[in-house]
């Protein structure tokens, strides 16, 4: 039998019966589409999440300052208020691939200007801290190191600050916002960056000099984060080694002792705000595999049914000439034939369905043409291993018990 005969014969019969072929490839359009989306959103979150930690800045270390253990008990994070300004210019002097460093201080507050007032972080730092972060100016500037070594009452803040305390963010310029009854000249405001790696408002924040911030808001004599960030090139693990080794020999780490700060690099920042999103996008697709399954069960029981029902004309065929092999293909055929639909239908449904989720949902999907070939070609091969035992079935059959089938 020719083989254009065959594959004629083979699509014949599964559109003789429409819906019974509909129902048979939704599971795999539904697992198809699933693949597809479940590992757009994945690679949405992974992007949003890389996007946000650029915005930190290039080759960023971060320098936290640690738990500590007293008497038995352990501090919080951040605890052991070790970290100060000494430290930080310590590293600038004696880590060479360090190009900027910013000592940090960090806490909340309430703000208020005229009669509006609104809860916010406040931030301490140095000139440095800008460029650190990569971080523009829409109006006016940063302060200057005679403002960090006055402890200077200006800062400069974010646009959601500026927006919450007087309405038009450009009116803020020049403005005096109070701080636990301190006043502070608004000099400059922020570039808007969006949310954080945590999902958190990074233009939520008002940044001062970090000895105003410790001295006047926050009453404090310790750091509670260092910035620095490492000339281009430099290879970090070796720089974070550095970093590590001289804030060891300045606190006296050694032995059994716990270091009393953490230092994490860009990297391992992005690390740790990605294994979430990582693990979700798994489970997703663990899912929509096992619909890819279900699809594929679905596929080899019609088929199992199909050749039942089409005993008697299996035996008519065979009896005027065509072979077990002609049976075999043509099953076969219709199995991989079914598959395929499904998997270009479950194609274009999930790509709609990305759409939908991306535009209604406000959730970033991004498709790549890796995870839709990887649909495809999976609802493919589930056509091919399920329909592989019923076109084995249909071709054993006995021409003459198969003529007497009713």
């Amino acid at each position: 039998m020719k083989f254009r005969v065959i594959i004629f014969t083979a699509i014949s019969a599964l559109f003789r019966n429409k819906m019974r072929t509909l129902l048979t490839a939704l599971g795999l359009i539904i697992g198809v589409a699933a693949v597809i989306v479940s590992v757009g959103m994945g690679n949405g979150a992974k992007a949003q999440v890389m996007a946000q930690i650029a915005s930190m800045g290039d080759n960023v270390i971060l320098i936290f300052a640690g738990s500590v253990n007293r008497g038995g008990m352990t501090s919080g994070a951040g605890g052991a208020g070790t970290l100060t300004a000494d430290d930080a210019m310590a590293l600038e002097r004696d880590v060479p691939a360090l190009e900027l460093v910013s000592p940090g201080a960090t806490g909340g507050s309430r703000v208020a200007a005229g009669n509006q007032n609104w809860s916010t972080k406040i931030y301490g730092a140095s000139p440095e801290y800008f460029d650190i972060r990569r971080w523009t100016f829409t109006q006016g500037g940063p302060f200057t190191d005679r403002d960090v070594k006055t402890s200077a009452k200006v800062c400069v803040i974010g646009n959601t600050v500026a927006t919450q305390l007087f309405g038009e963010p450009e009116l803020s310029l020049g403005q005096t916002i109070r701080i636990k009854k301190v006043p502070f000249t608004v000099i400059g405001l922020l570039g808007v960056k969006g949310a954080d790696a945590r999902g958190q408002d990074q233009d939520d924040t008002v940044v001062m000099p970090y000895t105003s911030a410790m001295k006047r808001v926050m009453g404090t004599k310790t750091l509670s984060i260092i910035n620095v960030s490492a000339v281009h090139g430099a290879n970090i693990p070796v720089v974070v080694q550095q970093i590590t080794d001289v804030l060891n020999q300045r606190h006296h780490i050694g032995g059994d002792r716990d270091a009393d700060f953490k230092v994490l690099s860009q990297e391992e920042i992005a690390q740790m705000a990605t294994a979430t999103s990582k693990i979700m996008g798994l489970l997703l697709t663990i899912v929509a595999s096992v619909s890819l399954v279900i699809g594929g069960i679905g596929i080899m029981n019609i088929m199992l049914v199909s050749v039942t029902e089409r005993t008697r004309e299996i035996g008519i065929r065979m009896a005027i000439g065509a072979r077990g092999s002609d049976i075999l293909l043509q099953f076969f055929i219709e199995a991989i034939t079914l598959s395929c639909l499904g998997g270009l239908t479950g194609i274009a449904v999930g790509l709609g369905s990305a759409n939908l989720v991306s535009n209604f949902a406000g959730m970033p999907v991004l498709i790549t043409s890796g995870p839709i070939l990887l649909a495809f070609g999976v609802s493919a091969l589930v056509g091919v291993t399920f329909g592989f035992y019923p076109a084995i079935k249909a071709s054993s059959l006995d021409p003459i018990e198969a003529l007497r089938y009713e």
